[in-house]
């Protein structure tokens, strides 16, 4: 049930409206998850709680819709946050450190919503734009609002960009490693069911052909997953990053930056984001 203190989402045609439903978002989302799965009581949370093995697609299917509700969900937002609070409730346990850790301490809470920021600020200059720093410090703001839908009080997360980037700097200094999910979503080895959503002749059809599809789909995980990670970040977890894999980067990027404004919308934007644009667009000529 909504209550009329609920907070807000984002204003519709902001910097993360912009950002979050556009197709090139999905590129962003393994680098945010490896990143979040760096502290190790996050780590530790997904290690033992987490279906990412068992129902991988599943899983993602479900952590995109939660997003896309946060952005563009309007009083659903706010409803979805306190389905992901109650969901949290009972995960807890000890991290790789020794240290006993409950999904909804605050701490750890935040980081996993705090690093969706400079993952968006990096990937957005490699797929889409670089953002100008009014545009910046808009997203974080707007990235605040968001996680008050999930239930951070704002004394959780630094309150303006300027005191991000120490917050930013001191938990790569102390607080994120390799962790064993870190290395199991980075490598190119490890199991994964094919994909069980469509038609049953493409899920058939998948199923035949998976041992093919895998090692090149693991190893462009790996590369954006790395790649798409903010560079302080990435060194500080210690992931593995050449030249030559960033010049293949830049150029990928290159390619993407041409093709997806050229698209269809209904190729160009996610289906939530797509449907919300477009009503956001209809009230405005209604109004105007």
């Amino acid at each position: 049930m909504s209550d009329e203190t609920d907070p807000l989402p984002p204003p519709p045609g902001g910097v993360l409206w912009s950002l979050s439903g556009d197709v090139r978002a999905l590129l962003m989302l393994p680098a945010a998850l490896t990143l979040q799965v760096a502290r190790p009581a996050v780590g530790a949370g997904v290690d033992e709680h987490s279906v990412f093995r068992t129902d991988p697609w599943g899983r993602g299917e479900r952590s995109l819709r939660s997003l896309q509700l946060w952005v563009y969900g309007g009083p659903e937002a706010a409803a979805e946050g306190r389905r992901l609070r109650r969901l949290h409730r009972t995960v807890r346990g000890t991290d790789t450190r020794g240290r006993p850790y409950h999904a909804l301490t605050p701490a750890h809470y935040a980081w996993v919503h705090a690093t969706g920021f400079p993952v968006y600020r990096h990937a957005a200059r490699c797929l889409i734009r670089p953002l100008s720093s009014a545009q910046e410090r808009a997203l974080y703001r707007e990235w605040l609002q968001v996680g008050r839908i999930l239930g951070l009080h704002d004394r959780d997360m630094p309150p303006t960009i300027e005191e991000f980037w120490p917050y930013w700097q001191k938990a790569l200094a102390g607080e994120v490693e390799a962790t064993p999910v870190v290395r199991e979503l980075v490598a190119t080895d490890q199991p994964v069911p094919a994909p069980d959503r469509g038609p049953w002749p493409l899920r058939l059809a998948l199923r035949a052909v998976w041992p093919v599809l895998l090692p090149p789909l693991a190893r462009f995980r790996r590369f954006v997953t790395i790649g798409l990670m903010p560079p302080d970040a990435r060194a500080a977890i210690g992931l593995p990053w050449t030249a030559g894999q960033e010049r293949r980067l830049r150029r990928m990027c290159a390619v993407l930056r041409c093709v997806v404004p050229a698209l269809p919308a209904r190729l160009r934007y996610l289906p939530r984001a797509r449907e919300a644009r477009a009503a956001w667009r209809a009230r405005a000529r209604r109004n105007g």
